[in-house]
C-alpha cells in the first residue's frame, strides 16, 4: 500500500513538473522576438470574413508586412484553409490584405490549406520545399509561438518566432493566462500524439 502511494505521488509530481515546465517554455518563447533574416515570414491563419481578415489575423499580417519592409524576410507566406460555406480561405484573405497594403504580389506565397495549426504547417512544408525556402520567422500570437515553431521544425524548417504584440489575443492578463493554459495542453498533446489537439475550449487548434 505504501509503495502504491509513493508511486502515485511520484507520478503526480512528475506530471506537475512536465506541465509546469511546458507552461514556462510557452511563456518564455512568447517573449522572444527574433528578427534574424529569414527566407520567409509565415503568417499563421485566423478567422476571416468573406475575404476580410479578423482583428487577430490583421494584427499578424501587419506584423509580417513590417518585417518585410524592414528587410527581415524575402517573402511572406499566408496560411490557413476555409470553413464550410466560406468564399475565401484564410490564406487568400491574408494575401489580399497584403497586396492592398503595398506588398508586391510576387513576394507573397499563399498556402490556403489546413484547418488547424498542424495542417497549415504541413502544407507550408510542401510549399517551402517546392520553392527551396528553408528559414522561417513564425508570425502568430505570442502564446502560439512555441507550438508553431516546434511543428515547423518537425517539417524540416529552421524557424524562430517574431510574434505580434497587438490584437485582441494579447490584451489582458486573463487572456494571457487562458492562452498559456490552452497552448500548454495543445503542445503536450502534439508531443505525445504528433497530431492536432482538436477543439480546446471551443477553439480548433
Amino acid at each position: 500500500m505504501r509503495l502504491l502511494l509513493r508511486t502515485v505521488l511520484g507520478g503526480l509530481v512528475i506530471s506537475a513538473l512536465v506541465v509546469g515546465g511546458t507552461a514556462f517554455r510557452v511563456w518564455q518563447v512568447a517573449r522572444d522576438d527574433d528578427r534574424t533574416h529569414a527566407d520567409m515570414a509565415v503568417v499563421l491563419g485566423a478567422a476571416q470574413y468573406n475575404g476580410v481578415p479578423s482583428a487577430v489575423l490583421e494584427a499578424r499580417l501587419e506584423h509580417a508586412r513590417k518585417l518585410y519592409e524592414q528587410g527581415v524576410v524575402n517573402y511572406i507566406v499566408t496560411t490557413g484553409g476555409s470553413q464550410p460555406g466560406d468564399n475565401f480561405t484564410e490564406g487568400q484573405a491574408g494575401k489580399l490584405w497584403l497586396v492592398d497594403h503595398q506588398v508586391p504580389e510576387d513576394r507573397i506565397v499563399e498556402v490556403g490549406e489546413g484547418n488547424d495549426t498542424l495542417g497549415s504547417i504541413q502544407a507550408l512544408g510542401v510549399a517551402a520545399r517546392e520553392r527551396n525556402l528553408k528559414t522561417a520567422v513564425i508570425v502568430s500570437d505570442p502564446w502560439h509561438s512555441l507550438r508553431a515553431r516546434t511543428m515547423a521544425e518537425d517539417e524540416g524548417l529552421d524557424a524562430w518566432p517574431s510574434p505580434t504584440r497587438s490584437g485582441p489575443n494579447v490584451q489582458t492578463r486573463e487572456t494571457q493566462v487562458f492562452y498559456i493554459r490552452r497552448e500548454t495542453a495543445a503542445l503536450l498533446y502534439y508531443h505525445l500524439m504528433k497530431a492536432p489537439a482538436g477543439a480546446f475550449d471551443g477553439i480548433t487548434l
